[in-house]
């Protein structure tokens, strides 16, 4: 059963090593050997800016995609997912792996909208607006004030609306979520967040956000942080996760979860769920609880649904 994972920050971490070999690095949890063990047939690949490198810059966000562009997209390891066409041949090839890009904020882009189309040409396809704090665009999930968008986070919406570029909620604070559900002309998406009624972490979404991301078609990708899980994080198994699963259900849901591990961003794991090459054992633990059918919807078939319907289309095939 094939798997679509729409989050992790090995990007950042081969960034921060240059020696870092996609290949096989026992220092990344998503690497080409686990992707093959696990069969990811499509891993998202986050530009990630920490701050422990100083204020985050559009050079910084430029120096990833060169990373992305040099080490992890290239013959013998993944193709890059750009375009609505390819996802057919995602579902028709057992053996091609992609990748795709995202911002895990717009910090980098220093304000500058003139960079949110060049991000756009250089393979960017989905853009978180905030990581947990504040930026220019809007208050992230942390920020105390809970404020929503700026004027220039407004522009942003309205621009990567007309560009293609997917916006995801992930990160963004309670009042930001609800302008953007205002504002936005398109679907968005939750790559990485979880059902705040079953765990009360910040970064989760409340039983109403995941009723509205559902009524705007967008995607909800169920993580693997183990203190999104549970209070009680030392403990977290991999059965955690299915009263997360039940309730996005319960709101109506079933067609609208994803996942997004948060591989690599994370320094503690989930037992029996260290990295991609476990999927197939979660595969198994979720087909003791649920439909074939189902199963193989949230691993890849509902993600690959949203992407075929919101993903631009190639130059030439453009209407």
């Amino acid at each position: 059963m094939r798997t679509v994972d729409f989050h992790c920050d090995a990007l950042s971490k081969m960034w921060e090593d240059p020696k870092a070999s996609f290949v096989d690095d026992r220092h990344l949890d998503v690497t080409l050997q686990r992707m093959e063990e696990g069969d990811l047939a499509l891993q998202v690949f986050a530009v990630f800016l920490s701050e422990k490198y100083g204020r985050p810059s559009f050079e910084r966000v430029l120096a990833q995609i060169d990373t992305y562009r040099s080490r992890i997209v290239k013959p013998g390891h993944l193709k890059p997912l750009l375009w609505q066409e390819q996802v057919q041949e995602i579902r028709e090839s057992y053996h091609s792996r992609f990748g795709v890009l995202s911002l895990e904020g717009v910090d980098g882009l220093e304000g500058n909208l003139h960079y949110v189309k060049l991000c756009y040409d250089l393979g960017v396809r989905f853009m978180g607006i905030t990581w947990n704090y504040a930026n220019w665009a809007a208050d992230g999930a942390l920020e105390q004030r809970n404020g929503g968008f700026t004027e220039r986070g407004r522009q942003l919406v309205e621009l990567c609306n007309s560009t293609g570029i997917i916006l995801d909620v992930s990160h963004l604070s309670q009042a930001g979520f609800w302008e953007l559900t205002e504002l936005t002309q398109r679907p968005i998406l939750a790559s990485h967040s979880n059902a705040y009624s079953v765990c009360k972490h910040p970064r989760n979404l409340s039983d109403e956000q995941i009723r509205a991301l559902i009524a705007l078609d967008g995607m909800i990708g169920i993580t693997f942080v183990p203190w999104f899980i549970r209070s009680d994080a030392d403990r977290v198994k991999p059965e955690d996760i299915l009263p997360h699963i039940e309730k996005i259900c319960e709101l109506g849901g079933e067609k609208h979860m994803m996942f997004g591990s948060d591989f690599d961003g994370i320094d503690q794991w989930i037992a029996g769920l260290e990295h991609p090459g476990k999927y197939p054992d979660f595969q198994e633990l979720l087909l003791k609880h649920y439909p074939e059918s189902m199963v193989k919807g949230w691993m890849s078939d509902y993600a690959l649904r949203f992407l075929e319907q919101n993903l631009p289309w190639a130059p030439s095939k453009e209407k």
